[in-house]
């Protein structure tokens, strides 16, 4: 795929599916393969590189299963360590990238700008960010903001960021956000359009019929499973609308690379990647901050499928004793996780937020 004329890849070939859910209730998930042929499943081929790459719904451009998270990226303290990481991962395939506006005050789209800005990596590149903002004025300065950073005349996945308060799907109707993206995408300045969050999957609900978006970002872990579950709800409907999935947040989030879920001895990352992976989505978004990080998550990724549906189904019922209660998922029940520009878009103060 050449991400400056973004055409479908070849057809891929057909082979086992992944993971399909069902909302079985009182037992461990009930947990599926299907074939990649069948209309439910997430296509599946390897480019030159030996990274498998999938459809991203309607766009019809494959991209890397792994997307390169912009807020880690933007957390490297030696900018040219950040830059080196960059590159490595553009060298082994992972060419899906990820940012937002609001990322380390735009610090993370500035260094991403500058790691794409030599040896034609841009034209190698599927990149995504985000707009933070719900009204028209708003949403058009993050916008050229966000190209200067990234040194780029075009974006080619441009999403919503942190659709999180219920009144969100409102205001970038009601406040002109949503009308500015469209203007913006007539002027060839974006390609596609979606939305983010990972507060509770009633909101994406909300939001789906809203637009016929090209994408949407969600929560895809094993803990989700048992608890306000963007799996069950939410990618059903999105897969059914031919909408791309973009997963997040497989290690339960946080700002370590290796996430709560890790450090909290939930599960193993081998084993929380490959979980979100086998879901119906186009792409992971992860968090990269070392080479050492890369080359495992590339590993897990170039493995892929390592377990067998029995293996995930022993996976899913051995983390519901502690992911019912949602413990392990505080961004969805609580504000801490919501990004200060949107907790101030809200009228909120960190002592509000922290009670």
């Amino acid at each position: 795929m050449d991400p400056e004329n973004p055409t479908p890849d070849p057809q891929p070939t057909t082979r086992r599916d992944f993971l399909q859910t069902t909302a079985a209730v009182g037992t461990a998930a009930a947990l599926g393969l299907s074939a990649t042929g069948s209309s439910d499943a997430a296509p599946v081929q390897q480019n030159n590189k030996g990274l498998p790459t999938r459809a991203l719904g309607r766009t019809k451009v494959n991209v890397s299963i792994l997307c390169l998270g912009g807020w880690h990226i933007g957390s490297v303290k030696d900018q040219q360590a950040a830059i080196k990481i960059m590159h490595a991962a553009i060298d082994e395939g992972l060419t899906f990238f990820d940012n937002a506006w609001d990322y380390h005050d735009g610090g993370s789209e500035e260094i991403m700008g500058k790691a794409l800005s030599t040896g034609g990596r841009r034209k190698r590149v599927f990149l995504m960010t985000k707009n933070c903002a719900r009204d028209a004025k708003g949403t058009r300065q993050h916008l050229e903001q966000s190209l200067k950073r990234l040194q780029t005349d075009v974006i080619y996945l441009w999403q919503f960021h942190e659709i999180n308060y219920d009144n969100d799907p409102e205001w970038i109707i009601e406040r002109g956000a949503l009308a500015e993206a469209l203007r913006a995408r007539k002027e060839g300045k974006i390609r596609f359009i979606g939305f983010t969050g990972h507060k509770d999957p009633h909101i994406h609900l909300s939001m789906l019929p809203r637009h016929e978006w090209d994408t949407v970002q969600m929560p895809v872990n094993v803990c989700d499973m048992h608890y306000r579950s963007f799996i069950r709800q939410v990618i059903p409907a999105a897969v059914k609308r031919d909408i791309g999935v973009i997963g997040m947040k497989s290690l339960g989030g946080g700002r370590d690379h290796r996430g709560r879920f890790v450090t909290e001895r939930v599960c193993t990352a081998q084993e929380a990647i490959t979980f979100a992976l086998s879901q119906r989505i186009s792409s992971l978004v992860v968090g990269i901050d070392t080479m050492d990080v890369l080359k495992q998550n590339l590993e897990i990724a170039r493995k892929f499928p390592m377990y067998s549906m029995n293996e995930l189904e022993k996976i899913v019922a051995r983390v519901r004793p502690v992911a019912g209660d949602g413990r392990h998922e505080r961004f969805k029940s609580t504000q801490f996780f919501d990004g200060p520009y949107h907790q101030e878009q809200h009228g909120l103060t960190p002592k509000q937020v922290q009670g």
